[in-house]
């Protein structure tokens, strides 16, 4: 089982990587610590499984999710984050994600997720986190009336609106993105008229609530 790990802190990966190279058929053949890094280097190795966390710099772990689920042969994807907040579990297995674990569970249960999804073709979650996606489920019209009507940005608008908040200028958002900075402008200002804010500040709540960036 060749393994890609997805994950902005160092020490964890090298961690995830020591003991799941203790298995006699699981190789991480590759680390990245960004999302971005990530989908560049699951095009390059093709994996059999990536494993990602989710809050991370320059392209959070559901935008990466998505990038690389759209890819032909894709590997599957299983999140493994510090973080059970409902709309980061419920956005990443939206987006196709084959498991979610928190990194606070033993090592043992993250080997066992790993063979049910690659070698089962199942989807694993740990208890704790099958109890959010139960409840998400049950007040699903609770969580819509909650939004206030707030139209759900693109994943276009996602991307950028990460980048923006993490200090980046349009220029600098432009190039990562493939466009100019006037687009990435036009793009700023229609985030801020579907989340109906006025400010930097307002975006970065946004940004945070939604997992797309830590405080």
């Amino acid at each position: 089982m060749n393994i890609i790990l997805i994950d902005d802190h160092r020490i964890i990966r090298e961690g995830i990587r020591s003991l799941l190279e203790q298995q006699p058929d699981m190789f991480v053949i590759g680390e990245a610590d960004d999302g971005r890094e990530g989908i560049a280097l699951v095009r390059q190795l093709r994996p059999d499984i990536v494993v990602m966390d989710i809050t991370m710099p320059r392209l959070n772990g559901i935008d990466a999710t998505r990038h690389i689920l759209a890819e032909n042969r894709a590997p599957k994807v299983i999140a493994l984050s510090m973080h059970a907040h409902r709309h980061l579990v419920q956005g990443i297995l939206r987006e196709g994600a084959s498991g979610y674990l928190l990194k606070e569970c033993a090592f043992d249960e993250l080997v066992h997720a790993l063979r049910v999804v690659v070698e089962r073709g199942q989807i694993y979650l740990s208890p704790g986190i099958a109890n959010v996606v139960v409840h998400g489920f049950l007040h699903k019209a609770d969580r819509e009336d909650a939004t206030g009507g707030v139209p759900a940005l693109t994943s276009r608008e996602r991307e950028i609106l990460q980048l923006v908040v993490e200090g980046n200028s349009n220029d600098q958002v432009g190039r990562l993105l493939n466009m100019s900075g006037r687009t990435v402008e036009k793009h700023r200002a229609q985030i801020m008229g579907k989340l109906k804010v006025d400010g930097l500040v307002g975006l970065v709540r946004y940004a945070i609530r939604e997992g797309l960036t830590t405080p």
